[in-house]
């Protein structure tokens, strides 16, 4: 199905105590709501990701793989603050007629998951079969699996983390400081902050990659190199890349965001936050994962209590969970197979 919005034509209220007058949430579904009402696969995509899955996880989700439209009834949903449509930073403020910009609230992953739950109830999903999502998508199919434990059957949680580290939001800071140092970005235009915003990007590449991805990707032939340097191009034209199509106003805020995951807020504690999770839970790491190392993962598979943990190898590091679709598939293959409770799946072949 083609690209649509929901509006929420009510107040939202958000975690910080503002509220936005209204809402507007993109998103994609794909497929067919069966007459049980129990095929229902909702992916939350990742940081600068958008809700067309089929384009960007294929392998895992669309016609002929494991998560796909005859099957399954799917939805994504871009997230709030998001450039692809959602409301967010360059959306009009109705109070002003004027796009928000750096006057957009603070948004958080909880935010986030309560618009989606608002999303569900306009499609008249009563219960969720499977919730998936890697990286920042994780964080919030782990809030969702919090929050309302009975609407969801089975999450799928990827490189994500219970609450986002000191290092991790040291490598979000330094992206927003590149962003900051860019003075367009505080003229509050529509392409503002964009030099800072190829800069970020280059940052984070460093994160979602590696040292062995850069050996093998921008490795020189030659010994005689000085300069433009393979490394070199691929960081200016991934920079150059992600500007084209997103703005570094949403890139701020979505950074933010993903620096407030932590499901102990307001709450008991960590432990007994992951405990309400009831859904059959699985839990997969990257071995090479600079961003979210294993021991993150390994934490959440001790921690709720219905979970199977696997891990697998990747010279990608984080980016490895939308490039390895096969390793995930057999993965996600054996957890639909296996009485979960406490169990450590093994992947037979390593990516």
């Amino acid at each position: 199905m083609s690209y649509q919005t929901y509006t929420y034509q009510q107040e939202f209220g958000l975690e910080c105590g503002q509220k936005l007058p209204q809402l507007e949430l993109g998103y994609h579904t794909y497929g067919t709501l069966n007459k049980d009402r129990d095929n229902v696969v909702w992916v939350c995509h990742a940081f600068t990701a958008n809700s067309d899955v089929l384009d960007w996880w294929k392998g895992l989700v669309g016609s002929g793989y494991y998560f796909n439209p005859e099957e399954h009834f799917i939805v994504c949903a871009n997230m709030l603050g998001s450039a692809y449509g959602s409301s967010g930073p360059l959306s009009i403020n109705t109070a002003t007629d004027k796009q928000y910009y750096l006057s957009f609230p603070q948004v958080t992953v909880r935010d986030m998951v309560k618009s989606q739950q608002l999303l569900a109830a306009h499609l008249n999903i009563k219960n969720i079969h499977t919730l998936i999502g890697g990286s920042l998508g994780g964080q919030q199919a782990m809030e969702w699996a919090i929050i309302e434990p009975e609407f969801i059957k089975n999450v799928i949680l990827i490189a994500a983390n219970a609450k986002h580290s000191p290092w991790g939001i040291a490598f979000n800071e330094s992206q927003r400081l590149a962003i900051a140092a860019d003075q367009s970005f505080h003229e509050n235009i529509p392409n503002g902050g964009a030099k800072g915003l190829k800069a970020a990007r280059a940052m984070a590449l460093l994160s979602y990659r590696g040292y062995k991805t850069y050996g093998i990707k921008q490795h020189e032939d030659s010994n005689e190199v000085v300069d433009n340097y393979k490394a070199s191009s691929y960081q200016n034209y991934q920079g150059e890349k992600l500007v084209a199509r997103f703005n570094a106003y949403s890139y701020w805020y979505l950074s933010k965001a993903m620096d407030s995951h932590n499901v102990g807020r307001g709450r008991v504690s960590i432990e007994d936050a992951l405990s309400k999770i009831t859904a059959r839970t699985l839990v997969i790491g990257i071995k090479s994962d600079l961003l979210f190392p294993i021991e993150e993962q390994q934490y959440l598979f001790q921690h709720i209590p219905q979970s199977a943990y696997a891990e697998f190898d990747s010279y990608y590091g984080h980016d490895a969970f939308l490039i390895e679709t096969e390793a995930l598939t057999n993965i996600i293959t054996s957890f639909f197979k296996t009485d979960v409770k406490g169990k450590i799946i093994q992947l037979q072949q390593t990516a």
